[in-house]
């Protein structure tokens, strides 16, 4: 491997940030830079049309440009998914069929899918959630088991290739554990190949 290869280990990856307006804005940006840093491309897929504006420290944030509509997006454009959480978004994300049907179809297609403290609402929304061990915001856990998922602690839980994080302080923890699985995943394609 050379040294590039080792900077940028995901150099080549698409990877899709699914959001509305309200998004938590640290819980994109954050994963977005370490993506990106390791070579990663992100795009920013959202039910909004032009720009998605972000929430941060308890008010609206920064707008982002919207790389692609959800209604126009595939699981075949990308190689792994994170949702963002954030209360408005995920009300506007859970009213859109797109936004289910893409979170599935990734999850189908044994993509990486990340998701943060809210998102697991999406995944139950989507009937993504039977059997999956998941965490996220503490306020979900009944909605998680009553879907037929499996409540799980820690920092970052690892399912399959689903990965789920409360966010705030285990973000980091998240971050480290979606990039190495997506790491692994691309070792897998290599040795396939």
């Amino acid at each position: 491997m050379d040294q590039s290869n080792q900077d940028q280990p995901l150099a080549g990856k698409t990877v899709a940030m699914l959001v509305a307006n309200g998004f938590a804005e640290v819980e994109m940006c954050e994963p977005q830079r370490a993506l990106t840093k390791a070579g990663a491309t992100v795009r920013i897929v959202s039910s909004e049309t032009g720009l998605t504006n972000g929430w941060h420290d308890g008010s609206w944030g920064h707008n982002f440009f919207v790389d692609v509509k959800v209604g126009e997006a595939l699981p075949s454009q990308f190689d792994a998914l994170i949702i963002p959480g954030g209360e408005r978004s995920m009300a506007a994300l859970l009213k859109n069929a797109h936004s289910r049907r893409i979170v599935k179809g990734m999850l189908d297609a044994g993509k990486p899918v990340g998701a943060l403290s809210l998102a697991p609402t999406l995944l139950i929304a989507a009937e993504a959630i039977q059997g999956r061990t998941v965490t996220g915001d503490p306020s979900l856990q009944e909605a998680v088991e009553a879907a037929g998922g499996i409540w799980g602690g820690g920092h970052a839980i690892t399912d399959g290739r689903l990965v789920s994080s409360a966010g705030g302080e285990d973000l980091p923890a998240f971050i480290e554990t979606f990039k190495a699985l997506l790491e692994e995943v691309e070792s897998e394609a290599l040795v396939a190949a």
